[in-house]
């Protein structure tokens, strides 16, 4: 299993939308299923501050390599739309199952 993690700080007010676009249902996670090789999407929120970590699940580090070539265009627009709801964001980094 490969799993991504992002940081990232909602925009104030914007708590519902992003949590609505990140969350395991959302728009990111629509926009995965379009691989076979997505795993799901978990998102967790910080009990203290609008931040929260997303957590994308992949079968293989290749298998999201080849989503996003395949799927660059969507990816990017719709990196872009969420800059409405998002304050910044931070790769944490990319891990596999030990």
């Amino acid at each position: 299993m490969h799993v991504i993690v992002w940081e990232f700080e909602a925009r104030p007010g914007k708590e519902t939308e992003f949590e609505k676009a990140y969350g395991a249902h959302g728009d990111w996670a629509l926009l995965f299923s379009n691989s076979p090789d997505y795993c799901g999407t978990d998102l967790l929120k910080s009990i203290t501050t609008r931040t929260y970590l997303t957590i994308d699940r992949w079968t293989s580090a290749a298998a999201f390599a080849d989503f996003k070539q395949q799927w660059q265009a969507e990816y990017q627009t719709l990196d872009q739309q969420m800059e409405s709801v998002t304050h910044s964001e931070r790769s944490i980094g990319q891990y596999e199952s030990a």
